[in-house]
């Protein structure tokens, strides 16, 4: 009798998505007793000394992955990246040299978009510039970028989600400005110099974790500038003063990440992991690029590696193209309802075995 061939699942979903195999497997086994306590770590204290030891671990070892250096504080709170389009503003509008204040913005897709209408419920916001004439195919080069003088901060997303277009590098602004970077769908799969921006943060259910945790980190000259009416759990003053414990944190999103953490040392750190995504990155574009029957839209040197918008040719293909891929176990590549298309997803969980079944499905699918 033979045997059907079961297809490994990859899941190239943009987040929640994919997290390593040995984190869900640790997570499995330690789900009702950590450590020989006789607890979940759902069921712990946020202030007992068994999640403070997990807490404290997650912190020094997000520290160490990105090299974040002394004078900055690593918070874990809620509320994900969009959250914080609103917690940021509330924390750092007090920085304008004058009142109102405004904050500068480059917009390169949907999430800076997003954090533009958010912010403007708070300060004056000034778009410095825009690739949206282009369809966000790109970066705007930093030249050519209006920044106000005595703005509170520049905020940019160096990865867009939705729209696949990556900075390269931290821009070379006028010195004293203050970047505020999301970096959801891109921290720790490159290194970066954390000096060079004053705040980090990302939703954590894209390249650390589960949904429901967020990560800021934030350069402690910053803190202490929160307008009256930001609530006190979202004051990163209280929040680093309280070591994220202000009021309870998502302690299970914190313990997971933390494993992810544990992982990426294991896996060699964030420079290795890098050198892997520039590998996944390159084998999965050459296959968009090898004719025309796929298109990516983003100018090549904006391109993500971690998310990838592809088109077909003939869109009248696509619900062919997704049930064939779901058949072959490659799930969650509907682009987002906004842009439509498809969309891969190749963050650090997601192995380069997983990248070339796309690649070989996409192949197979142009008939090549």
């Amino acid at each position: 009798m033979t045997q059907a061939v079961v297809n490994p699942i990859y899941n190239f979903s943009a987040g929640p998505a994919v997290l390593p195999k040995e984190v869900l497997a640790q997570a499995a086994a330690e789900m009702l007793d950590w450590h020989g306590s006789g607890m979940s770590v759902m069921e712990m204290s946020h202030r007992g000394p068994e999640f403070i030891s997990i807490y404290k671990e997650a912190v020094a070892d997000l520290r160490e992955l990105l090299a974040v250096p002394d004078n900055y504080k690593i918070l874990f709170l809620q509320g994900g990246g969009l959250g914080e389009n609103a917690i940021i503003p509330m924390n750092l509008v007090g920085l304008a040299a004058s009142q109102p204040a405004t904050i500068d913005f480059v917009q390169t897709g949907s999430w800076s978009s997003k954090s533009i209408k958010e912010a403007a419920k708070y300060a004056n916001v000034n778009v410095a510039a825009s690739s949206q004439a282009s369809s966000f195919a790109g970066v705007p080069p930093v030249s050519e970028w209006q920044l106000t003088p005595g703005a509170a901060y520049l905020h940019i997303c160096t990865n867009e989600t939705i729209d696949g277009v990556e900075f390269q590098e931290a821009p070379q602004v006028p010195a004293g400005t203050t970047i505020v970077a999301d970096m959801s769908s891109h921290i720790l799969s490159r290194v970066v110099d954390v000096s060079q921006y004053g705040v980090i943060f990302g939703g954590a259910q894209k390249n650390i974790g589960p949904a429901g945790l967020t990560v800021v980190i934030v350069r402690e000259d910053l803190l202490g500038h929160a307008l009256d009416i930001c609530p006190s759990a979202f004051d990163w003053t209280n929040v680093a003063a309280h070591e994220s414990m202000y009021n309870t944190p998502p302690t299970y999103g914190i313990y997971i990440a933390g494993l992810v953490f544990q992982w990426l040392k294991r896996q060699g750190g964030v420079a290795a992991m890098e050198q892997r995504n520039i590998e996944k990155a390159a084998l999965l574009y050459a296959a968009l690029d090898a004719d025309d029957f796929y298109q990516n839209r983003v100018a090549p040197p904006y391109r993500s590696r971690m998310t990838i918008p592809f088109y077909l040719r003939d869109e009248s293909l696509n619900d062919a193209f997704l049930a064939g891929a779901k058949q072959r176990g490659l799930l969650q590549l509907k682009g987002h309802k906004s842009v439509g298309g498809m969309r891969a997803s190749i963050y650090n969980a997601m192995p380069i075995e997983g990248v070339q079944a796309l690649v070989d499905y996409l192949n197979e699918f142009a008939g090549r």
